[in-house]
């Protein structure tokens, strides 16, 4: 098993034999068949033997795929990927059906023939321009990739490293990486609690929440469902897991 840190707002998932019950989510949602075509209904309308979709956020779906492979990318909404992936949906558009390879390629812009979930995050990386990020913002995500397991934090806690008043702060964030100081706090713990529920099964969720910084399993429950659509408990059973990016 891998695991690659591209972008906190991207949490890419690679899982054997998945089947989710139907739900919505706070996030943007790829999902891509690296095998065998799967079945999904989305919004109420029955899909079947389709390579992929794109979905907006808070459309209930669900889809089964038994027998294959699928790449599942969730994408914060507010962050520059989402607001990328907003600009590629039509007016009024909830979400894209990729019926064949071709139509899936064309869209994410990567090469012929291929859903390698590399390539894919790849070619949404690219997308973005390339930012230089004010020293006071770099020095914060690190001390979020190194402390983020620490339940004290809070927003006086980044104010007090940069010496910036919170709403300062708040919005300098925001203006350099689309999204807000919580949500890249919540990100990151909530990918790196998702590794752990996948790739240590034995581990129980209780101390999983604990140790990426939550204060309990239900407030780890909560930020699973509001963001992913499944508590812990359904992803632990439910997928395994080959790669996390």
């Amino acid at each position: 098993m891998k695991r690659q840190n591209h972008n906190p707002f991207l949490l890419a998932l690679k899982a054997r034999n998945l089947s989710v019950e139907i739900h919505h989510h706070a996030a943007y949602q790829i999902v891509l068949s690296d095998d065998t075509l799967f079945n999904s209904t989305i919004g109420g309308i029955h899909y079947e033997q389709i390579h992929g979709f794109l979905i907006k956020p808070h459309v209930s779906h669900f889809c089964v795929a038994e027998k294959g492979t699928l790449s599942v990318l969730n994408i914060e909404a507010y962050s520059n990927i989402g607001l990328e992936l907003a600009r590629r949906l039509k007016e009024g558009q909830d979400y894209i059906v990729f019926d064949s390879l071709a139509e899936t390629n064309l869209f994410f812009q990567t090469p012929k023939e291929s859903l390698d979930v590399n390539k894919v995050v790849d070619a949404l990386l690219a997308t973005l321009p390339n930012a230089k990020y004010d020293e006071r913002v770099i020095k914060i995500i690190e001390y979020i990739k190194v402390n983020y397991f620490e339940q004290n934090i809070t927003p006086q806690t980044f104010s007090d490293m940069v010496f910036l008043s919170p709403s300062r702060l708040a919005s300098l964030f925001k203006a350099q990486t689309g999204s807000s100081l919580s949500k890249y706090l919540l990100w990151t713990r909530l990918r790196e609690a998702i590794y752990l529920i996948l790739s240590d099964k034995a581990r129980s969720l209780t101390d999983i929440a604990y140790d990426t910084g939550f204060y309990d399993l239900p407030q780890f429950n909560k930020y699973m469902y509001e963001m992913f659509g499944m508590p812990p408990k359904a992803l632990k059973h439910n997928s395994d897991l080959i790669a996390i990016y």
